[in-house]
């Protein structure tokens, strides 16, 4: 018996050395997933990036039959997640849930680069959402329009707040400024939820991004949609118009929120992945959920999303630099 143990103990190994697996991984493949997962957020709570790693985790979770757990970790323009994802063991139990303005924008600005995209496998893409432009209440603009009149009357006294230096709201603002001649005072936050309720008490007057963490505050008035920086308007605000129709066609930014892993993840483990992240995105509940939240619930398998991925870095690349963007 004891020949027969050591017999199989090395067909396992020969097996594992033959695909570069470890013994760990090998026993990954064949019972994953049996315990729980975590999914890295690049974000503080109260943002869309939350709100996309929340949906997916719990969405997830009775798909893959073991509980997916969220873990923010703000900061660094998303690259505190993304070391801590890379660094993770590549066994499918790490994932990272990836917003577009840290995955191509953010290394653009990077003095050093602490990592790379290649250093992830996509899994699939989750959520689109185009930004919108929302002002506090108390600021004397309805539309578009009256802001950049009130940005020309008063040059350098709007503050407009983003998510990070160099995030997808930075750019978009820097974006309209370029488009309409205007200047505003960039303040910039450590996630969309700290700059919400800066936004909210009145220390900053308007924003970019994307809608679902400010829909609440704009159905109860706090907050005023100005418009949405897509080529089409939203369900959810069918009538705020887009920027193009406002006049400013080139101020055009539509986030995506996708979930990666190390790079290293077998293979077997990211098929599973990635066809129960089909389900969950596919769903009609889910679909509905994201509409009403702002954005779109949005599948791309690997292909899709890394094609995305590549496609987006090189385009974004011209606007950092016609914009001017710098690291902190």
């Amino acid at each position: 018996m004891n020949i027969q143990r050591q017999r199989m103990h090395l067909l396992l190994a020969a097996s594992a050395a033959a695909f570069g697996l470890t013994g760990g991984q090998v026993m990954a493949q064949g019972s994953y997933p049996n315990k729980t997962i975590t999914m890295i957020v690049p974000a503080a709570a109260g943002g869309t990036t939350d709100l996309a790693g929340r949906m997916a985790a719990q969405a997830l979770a009775p798909v893959l039959g073991q509980s997916v757990v969220v873990d923010n970790k703000g900061g660094g323009n998303g690259a505190i997640a993304a070391n801590l994802a890379k660094r993770a063991d590549a066994d499918g139990y790490t994932l990272l849930m990836q917003y577009s303005g840290f995955h191509v924008i953010s290394p653009h600005l990077a003095k050093t680069k602490s990592w790379e995209q290649s250093d992830f496998a996509p899994v699939g893409n989750v959520l689109s959402a185009p930004q919108i432009i929302v002002v506090r209440s108390e600021l004397p603009v309805k539309n578009l329009a009256e802001l950049i009149a009130y940005a020309k009357a008063h040059p350098g006294k709007l503050n407009y707040a983003s998510s990070g230096n160099g995030s997808l709201q930075h750019v978009t603002g820097a974006m309209l400024e370029q488009q309409a001649g205007v200047k505003m005072v960039h303040v910039p936050y450590k996630g969309t939820g700290p700059a919400l309720q800066d936004l909210l008490g009145g220390q900053v007057d308007l924003t970019f991004g994307t809608a679902p963490p400010f829909m609440p505050h704009v159905q109860n008035g706090r907050l005023r949609v100005l418009a949405v920086t897509g080529k089409q308007r939203l369900p959810s605000l069918p009538t705020v118009p887009t920027t193009a129709e406002a006049g400013y066609a080139g101020v055009n930014a539509t986030s995506w929120f996708a979930v990666f892993a190390p790079k290293a993840t077998p293979q077997p483990v990211l098929d599973k992945l990635t066809a129960d992240l089909k389900k969950v995105v596919e769903d009609p509940a889910f679909k509905k959920k994201a509409e009403e939240q702002g954005a779109t619930a949005d599948y791309m398998n690997p292909q899709q999303l890394g094609s995305m991925v590549k496609t987006e870095y090189a385009s974004w690349a011209q606007v950092v630099k016609s914009s001017k963007i710098e690291a902190e």
